[in-house]
């Protein structure tokens, strides 16, 4: 019984201090965010124009992985973190994810926004990295993401720092490429040929995708809905099955700099467009070391090439603006099933992109090292405030040159 009383006393300890705070956070005035369609796509934070010079965000410290609650983390990452992105002119971060206490993810959020004037795209992976693999035809499936993006866009929208909600990562993949996280369906496997199965996978998650953006802006009209998507193959038929979404999220690795990409997205899809994910990792697979100089220049090519898209002058004019991948080192992602071999930093690749001409000539053609792609490293040695080190490449100075004109 009186362990009862204590776990009783625990539930409402918590949901009080999640009331106060939401209070607190609710009589914080949340800013006007909205988009300028007149020449071109804007951004606008409270009627004035805001472009997105933001990091994807996923502080996991030497030794941990993806299953690390970085919220919930005492030593506050965000707080060491946020200093050093407001002094390189980052004003915005990306979360894939919230974490698994909502008090802890509005503490950050409300944090970084505070104290540093930077805003977040929260987001979801709609249970695309799930076990076993998500399946967007299958109704309780689909019913139990709704709840948890629901859930998410109620806790959250009276945060100020909140930007845009950022539906799904590369979950387009499930159909436009083959191998990763594949779902069907009895319906689906009767039609005749692979082409058909991966256009009707596509009407089926598009069509889900746009009832959360429908209903998340009766929860929230306040925040516009980001689709992010891997690249445009199915552009065409998420612009006839996603009427209520507001912003494409583009995800793309092509090199120094990104092509036709934003004409593509136009004809496809006329939306604006976030690049939620691009960037390039600092180890030469050629040379077997590290590779600064190389990641620094082309962050600063695929910038440019960003920026001059936001102006229709010089570009297409429908980008908001981006979020690089990534902010820090993740040491864990080479060897995601081998946690003695999280606290080495893995100098293996483990994919392929000849675009990234700079070691694409490597023997084993694998040249892109996943835990490289930080423009800062981690010192795994010295800690502040218990953080490990943030170590600032050159593609930090390079970014902070072009973001704060120093």
């Amino acid at each position: 019984m009186k362990k009862i009383a204590i776990i009783l006393g625990f539930l409402c300890f918590t949901g009080l201090g999640l009331y106060f705070y939401s209070k607190h956070i609710s009589s914080s005035r949340v800013p006007a965010i909205t988009i300028n369609k007149q020449n071109g796509y804007k951004l606008l934070v409270d009627g004035k124009p805001f472009m997105i010079k933001g990091v994807c965000y996923n502080p996991i410290p030497i030794g941990k992985d993806y299953e690390f609650n970085f919220f919930g983390d005492a030593h506050k990452p965000w707080l060491l973190d946020g200093k050093m992105m407001k002094d390189a002119g980052v004003n915005a971060v990306r979360f894939y994810r919230t974490g698994k206490n909502p008090l802890e993810t509005k503490k950050a959020i409300d944090d970084l926004y505070n104290k540093f004037g930077i805003h977040s795209l929260v987001g979801t992976y709609l249970g695309f990295w799930n076990w076993p693999p998500p399946n967007y035809s299958d109704a309780e499936f689909n019913q139990k993401i709704k709840t948890e993006v629901f859930e998410m866009v109620r806790l959250y929208k009276d945060s100020p720092g909140v930007l845009t909600w950022v539906l799904g990562n590369e979950n387009n993949y499930s159909f436009d490429r083959q191998g990763i996280q594949r779902w069907s369906s009895d319906v689906i496997d009767t039609l005749p040929d692979e082409e058909s199965q991966r256009k009707e996978k596509a009407r089926l998650y598009y069509s889900f995708v746009n009832e959360l953006a429908k209903e998340i802006k009766k929860i929230d009209p306040k925040h516009p809905v980001t689709m992010s998507v891997g690249e445009v193959t199915s552009l065409d038929i998420a612009k006839v099955n996603c009427p209520d979404v507001d912003v494409i999220g583009m995800i793309t690795y092509r090199g120094p700099g990104f092509g036709n990409l934003f004409r593509q997205i136009k004809q496809k899809f006329d939306l604006p467009v976030i690049m939620t994910e691009w960037g390039a990792d600092s180890f030469n697979a050629v040379t077997e070391e590290p590779d600064e100089d190389n990641q620094a220049e082309f962050l600063k090519l695929q910038w440019q090439d960003i920026e001059r898209n936001t102006d229709t002058k010089h570009g297409v004019g429908n980008c908001l603006g981006g979020t690089l991948f990534e902010w820090s080192d993740e040491w864990w992602k080479g060897n995601p099933n081998l946690p003695h071999t999280w606290s080495v930093h893995e100098v293996s690749a483990q994919w392929y992109n000849n675009s990234y001409y700079y070691d694409a000539d490597v023997s084993t053609h694998i040249n892109m090292n996943e835990e490289w792609f930080g423009i800062v490293g981690l010192d795994p040695k010295i800690t502040v405030g218990g953080n490990n080190r943030r170590i600032p490449k050159k593609s930090y100075f390079e970014l902070k040159s072009l973001w704060t004109h120093q």
